[in-house]
């Protein structure tokens, strides 16, 4: 098997800020509903608004309403909006590379994650690299992690993913807060927690010479969306974190704030809304981010355990490594195993797409 490498280490060799950087647009929008059904446009768009404090972020774990995202839905949903959009326009939706957020989120953080490991899947077709996850890898990785003994007195992995998603839906509203009753806003510490409800924003960005389209996931916007789609969007992201006693959670939180500040750098969101809480899952206290200062503050204030610009220097010049060795037909793989300093590429399918596109989609680009 002929194995491509590229060097993650020294990231020295990433450092300045010379790379150009495209302001991600969003060019179209998704829905799934609560019972995961795809709609085109925003029906699950929702809004946020502060909740009340403390928050318990344990009730209703009982009745949680849980996707099984076991199942491989690749790039379908993302694909079948950039139908839509190309039959709107009348245009092909130009690209170097089509993908997830959660994917470019992976590559862009690589330099400063050695830990932790990935596997996509990619294929080239009409001269754009499409990128989806390994679902089997992903899969193993949920076992892994469900099964890790946490510390005494510490949450399951369960419900410490359930206080993600309880935060989420004590933070928003169905439509803005002007014309929603008070009794709503009220009840949302009442309301059955159900994630498989999400707005999915496509944008298009770029990283040095590379061209992207993204899909993502949006929690909220701040007020409304503007009525220009060229004007810039206030998304909010929402996150939790547990409060901060010791150099040692310092440490911890800064790590956390790289993967918060690629995952809405990619996607153009300008603020990261951060509830701290307890080792109980009490939110105490919210601290508003701003996503561009991000990179600044770690550096100038914090443990300095990442640089921004070597993220996007590095990610640049892997994308363009990337376009340059992934050609001709067939199935990729990109894997980076874990503690490893090299992301491999390697063929696995001699010919085909492997599912990464769907029958719509290679029909509608072949007509």
């Amino acid at each position: 098997m002929n194995i491509s490498t590229f060097n993650i280490q020294p990231t020295s060799r990433f450092a300045g800020s010379n790379t150009t950087i495209r302001r991600p647009r969003e060019i179209a929008c998704f829905s799934y509903d609560d019972q995961r059904q795809f709609h085109l446009g925003e029906t699950s768009l929702r809004y946020y608004y502060p909740p009340r404090l403390p928050a318990d972020l344990n009730r209703g774990f009982d009745t949680f309403q849980q996707l099984d995202d076991s199942a491989d839905e690749h790039l379908d949903a993302l694909l079948q909006t950039i139908i839509a959009l190309e039959k709107e326009t009348g245009k092909k939706c130009e690209a170097d590379i089509i993908t997830w957020r959660g994917m470019m989120t992976k590559i862009l953080v690589a330099p400063f994650d050695i830990m932790n490991g990935f596997e996509m899947n990619a294929t080239r077709f009409q001269d754009t690299i499409f990128i989806e996850e390994n679902n089997a890898y992903k899969n193993e990785q949920k076992i892994r992690q469900r099964n890790q003994r946490m510390p005494p007195g510490m949450a399951s992995q369960d419900l410490m993913a359930y206080w993600g998603y309880k935060f989420e839906t004590l933070c928003l509203l169905r439509q803005p807060w002007d014309p929603t009753p008070r009794e709503e806003i009220e009840s949302r510490e009442e309301q059955i927690v159900n994630n498989s409800s999400q707005y999915c924003s496509v944008v298009r960005t770029g990283i040095g010479s590379t061209r992207i389209v993204i899909g993502g996931e949006v929690d909220a916007v701040w007020d409304c969306k503007p009525d220009r789609k060229e004007d810039p969007i206030h998304w909010v992201e929402l996150k939790t974190s547990a409060e901060i006693h010791s150099d040692r959670d310092m440490l911890k939180y800064e790590r956390k704030l790289l993967k918060f500040w690629a995952q809405s750098f990619l996607l153009g969101v300008p603020k990261i809304i951060v509830g701290f809480r307890d080792q109980q899952g009490i939110i105490r206290r919210l601290e508003e981010l701003e996503t561009s200062s991000l990179p600044v503050k770690v550096k100038k204030y914090g443990k300095g355990v990442w640089d921004g610009n070597i993220c996007i220097n590095f990610a640049a010049a892997f994308l363009e490594w990337l376009r340059n060795t992934i050609h001709g037909d067939g199935t990729w793989r990109i894997r980076k195993l874990e503690k490893s300093p090299v992301i491999e590429v390697f063929k696995v399918e001699e010919h085909g797409f492997g599912d990464i596109l769907s029958p719509a989609f290679s029909a509608w680009r072949s007509t």
